[in-house]
Parts: C-alpha cells; sequence; structure tokens
C-alpha cells in the first residue's frame, strides 16, 4: 500500500505522510491507522521518543493481519517544547543537560551544565563538549569544539570555533573559524577568524573580524552616560600588540595594527594598513606600513588553508580578498589624505597632524608609495581576472559603484545592503532563507560587482574616458612593477626580522622560496 503524500510536519499529535520503502536509516514502531492517508499516535509507545525529535527520513513497519507493510516516512519539520537529543550521541560523565536541543553525532563529556541551548551537531561536522564547560541559552554550530571550563551564557558560536581553557563569554557572537580561549568577551561581535588566546584579553564592545588580539589587551568604554550605546569597530584584518588599550568608541582601519594605549576615541578607518601608536600622551600613525610586512603577507595565505568547516556545513559566507573594493576604497581615500596634507604642510616639515595623530614626514612619504603600490596590484589582478573571465569591457550594469561594506566575511556594495533592508521593510522579504538567498546571490555576483566598481578606479586613476585594448599594457606593466616591489619590501621585512637571531635558517630559507613563486602568478 503507498500513499503519495509529500512530507509532513509532526506536532503534538505526530501526524505523518506515508512514502514508499526505499534504502534509508530504518527503525521500528507501531502506529495506529488514523484515515486512509496518515497515520497518528494514540498513545506514547516503545520507540516514540527516538523517532518523532527529528526532521529525516525513517522506515516504519506496519502490522497487517500476520504480515507487516513497510513504508518510508519523511518528516520535514518538528514542532517540539522540550529538549531532545538526536541519534549517535554520546553523554558522559555530564552532570545537568537541562531544555538543550543536541543534533546527532555530539559528544558531552564532563559538562557541568548545558541549559536552554542548541547544539548543531552533524555526522560531517561533530561538536565536542568537554570538562567542566557551563553553556547556557546559546547556538553551538556545527564543527565546534568546547571544552575545558568554558563559561558562556547568551552567545552564538559558528562553524568550526574553538573555545577553550577557561575563556568566558556574556552575550556575544563568534563566526566561523574564531578561536577563543584564557580570556574574556562580553558584548563582542567577533566576525570570521577572530581569535585571542591570552588570559588577560579582554573583548567588549566592539566589532572584530579576522581579527588577533595580543596578551593584555583591553577596551573600554566610559561614555555610558546615556547606557551602553557607544561601539567600537576593528575592521577586518585588523591586530592589536601586547598591552593594547582602545578607548571606545573607536574605528580602525583594515590591517592595521594598535600598540600602546590608544586614546581620543580614532577613526581612522580612511588610513588603512597603519601603525598606530601611543607613547604616553603622545600618539603616531604610521599609514600603509602594513602592507609590506612579513605578517600581512602570511596572513592573507594562511586563512584560506585554516578554513577547517566541513563542505557540507559552510553557511557562513567568507570573501578572503584582502585586496578589495571594500579595502581599496579606504586605500583611495587614504591616498587623497595623505596627499593633500603633504600639499598643505609642504615638504620642508618633520611631522603632519591629523585628528590629534602625529605622521612623520617620512611615514607620510612612503604611506603614499605603498598605497599606490597596492592600488597598482589591484588593478591590475582584476583587471587580469576580467581578462580570463570574459567580461572585460564596460560594465552593463551601476550595481558595485560607490562605498563597500564588510558583513562579517561577506564584501558587498552598500546599496545591494540598503536594497535588502528596505525589501525587508516593504515586505518584499518575509523568510529567514529570503535574507540567505540574497546574500548567497550578492555574493555569487561579487565579481560582477567587483568589476564595476574597478573599471571606474581605472578611468579615474588613467584619467581615460573609456578602457581600450590600447591601455591595457601600461596598467599590467603597471602591475608587475608594483607586485614586484611589494614582494621586494616584504623580503625587507623577512630579512630585518632574521638578523634578530631567532629565526631559523632553514625557515627564513623556505619563506624566501615562497616569496621567489611569487613571480609565477604575475600571469
Amino acid at each position: 500500500m503507498i500513499f503519495p503524500i509529500e512530507g509532513c510536519i509532526i506536532t503534538d499529535s505526530l501526524v505523518v505522510d506515508i512514502f514508499p520503502e526505499g534504502s534509508y536509516n530504518e527503525q521500528t514502531v507501531y502506529l495506529c491507522p488514523q484515515n486512509n492517508n496518515k497515520y497518528e499516535f494514540s498513545q506514547p509507545i516503545h520507540g516514540f521518543d527516538t523517532i518523532i525529535r527529528h526532521s529525516g527520513t525513517y522506515t516504519f513497519r506496519f502490522p497487517q493481519g500476520n504480515c507487516y507493510d513497510i513504508y518510508i516516512v519523511k518528516v520535514i519539520d518538528v514542532d517540539n517544547d522540550r529538549g531532545t537529543i538526536g541519534n549517535n550521541v554520546k553523554i558522559i560523565n555530564t552532570k545537568e543537560i537541562t531544555n538543550t536541543v543536541v543534533k546527532d553525532d555530539c559528544e558531552i563529556n564532563g559538562a557541568s551544565r548545558l541549559s536552554d541551548c542548541t547544539i548543531l551537531s552533524s555526522k560531517d561536522a561533530s561538536v565536542y563538549i568537554g570538562t567542566g564547560v557551563i553553556c547556557e541559552n546559546s547556538i553551538i554550530s556545527n564543527g565546534c569544539s568546547i571544552t575545558n571550563s568554558v563559561k558562556m551564557q547568551d552567545c552564538f558560536v559558528g562553524e568550526a570555533c574553538q573555545v577553550a581553557n577557561g575563556f568566558t563569554a556574556q552575550a556575544s557572537v563568534f563566526f566561523a573559524n574564531s578561536y577563543m580561549a584564557n580570556g574574556e568577551a562580553c558584548a563582542a561581535f567577533c566576525g570570521p577568524f577572530s581569535a585571542s588566546h591570552h588570559k588577560s584579553s579582554l573583548l567588549i564592545g566592539g566589532e572584530f573580524s579576522f581579527y588577533n588580539a595580543g596578551s593584555n589587551t583591553n577596551f573600554s568604554n566610559h561614555a555610558y552616560k546615556m547606557g551602553p550605546l557607544h561601539y567600537g569597530t576593528l575592521e577586518r584584518g585588523t591586530k592589536t600588540a601586547s598591552g593594547a588599550y582602545v578607548l571606545m568608541p573607536a574605528k580602525i582601519g583594515a590591517f592595521s595594527v594598535c600598540f600602546g594605549k590608544l586614546m581620543n576615541h580614532p577613526d581612522m578607518r580612511c588610513l588603512p594598513f597603519a601603525y598606530l601608536l601611543a607613547y604616553g600622551d603622545t600618539m603616531y600613525i604610521v599609514p600603509g606600513r602594513n602592507i609590506t610586512t612579513v605578517g600581512l603577507y602570511r596572513d592573507i595565505k594562511k586563512w584560506p588553508k585554516r578554513d577547517k568547516r566541513a563542505a557540507s556545513c559552510r553557511k557562513s559566507i567568507i570573501n578572503f580578498d584582502w585586496l578589495s573594493p571594500f579595502t581599496v576604497g579606504e586605500i583611495v581615500q587614504g591616498k587623497k589624505i595623505l596627499e593633500a596634507l603633504r600639499q598643505a604642510g609642504g615638504d620642508n616639515v618633520s611631522s603632519y597632524n591629523y585628528h590629534e595623530y602625529i605622521i612623520n614626514a617620512t611615514s607620510l612619504r612612503k604611506g603614499i608609495k605603498y598605497y599606490d603600490i597596492a592600488l597598482r596590484i589591484y588593478m591590475g589582478a582584476v583587471l587580469k581576472r576580467a581578462i580570463k573571465g570574459g567580461f572585460l569591457g564596460k560594465p552593463t550594469s551601476d550595481i558595485g559603484l560607490g562605498h563597500w561594506t564588510d558583513l562579517s566575511g561577506l564584501l558587498l556594495p552598500i546599496s545591494e545592503e540598503e536594497r535588502l533592508i528596505d525589501d525587508i521593510k516593504n515586505g518584499n522579504i518575509e523568510s529567514i532563507k529570503e535574507i540567505l538567498d540574497r546574500f548567497i546571490d550578492i555574493d555569487n555576483h561579487y565579481r560582477q560587482y567587483q568589476w564595476t566598481w574597478t573599471y571606474r578606479l581605472i578611468l579615474d586613476y588613467y584619467g581615460l574616458d573609456e578602457l581600450s585594448d590600447s591601455d591595457l599594457p601600461r596598467i599590467r606593466e603597471d602591475y608587475i612593477r608594483a607586485r614586484r616591489a611589494w614582494v621586494a619590501e616584504i623580503r625587507k621585512d623577512a630579512e630585518k626580522e632574521f638578523a634578530m637571531g631567532d629565526v631559523e635558517q632553514s625557515v627564513f630559507d623556505d619563506f624566501i622560496t615562497k616569496l621567489d613563486h611569487e613571480i609565477d602568478f604575475e600571469d
């Protein structure tokens, strides 16, 4: 007997629809017939708790006289009012689990308390909860590891994150591949690949992404007269050195490094790749310095390799481009600011002032040089990709022009972000799935939007009305020269570190060999 009913929703009465037999996970329960095409549990029976707690596909056997008819039941939704335990879950020496949904293949070993949590484990990306963990009102995503007396409340932990060694977190989110150990987080928005290893580091009231916190990093916000309304933003790739302190609200440009006690609520988004340094009450900025460091080179190479998410569990969209319309837009703005400061102050001065920060004259000149190197590398790389991708030429759409933003790993034009918000407000988008589909669509069109933005940048940089074939050799030549100048500066930085005597010869030689192979990517 086959009933051609599609899907089912399990509610308190457990109504299921019947499918023909197939090769699915086989489990046996006994049901009482309700009508011609549905079966309903009339009372709790053996196997009831195991079956109904999860969406999935199961084999059911129904008694028909002395024989059994076998059907496939596909559960597409489950309406639970209590905690559930999935298949192949291992729970050992755990004191308390209350109102918690534990998905398949999760292991909980020695946890102290899990209360009002959802653990999104799966066969391909299982979750491990270890000794002494206390987790309340939180969501833990696929592939995570929460171990060694972590205390967590009101948090979201993204895919393949590791939280360990007594880390405490409250009202915070940690997106894919973040690593948190020993320290603290409160009201912290940690984008992908955020890392804090040290016991004395505190992340509070800030947004971070591709971030690395040095030991004894601290943030504080003393502007609480109207309540906890202020916060800071450290854009993607930012680092804080040991002992760094940033007074919120503050905004630090992409791929910058903070040293010392930074006061006066700095807003340096327009000077990315910078060193921000404080010596007592005097604060300095070295714009563009981080473009040519070994640290940046290693970071942009290692992040894609350190994505530990299973292929089947990659919900977060992460764009690894270090030079993108988002960061290059800031570089363009920064180069204009430095040139304006140089023109206003002249060349016969030792330093320039910008927003209460001092820029030494040599740092300003090098900053203009490094920003220009990055611009030519970016334009040449995008042009090369456009030629290979077959979309070289005048863009057919204006989507991509204007400012860009970084939504926790997703790079997109602000115009698309605003369009999404308007669609939500106007009711054109009514579900989370539609929002996620829009994000996927934006990411799928990233290269087209990027080319639209970059085409305008090329015209402005080279003073062209339109891009023609005769312009391509010049742009390519500038790209190769800039790329080789970039590699040469990184080599100098590596040699400087090697001269300190701590780096082994084999490590140094291996790094230099990698730099030598950068020429292979010019074409």
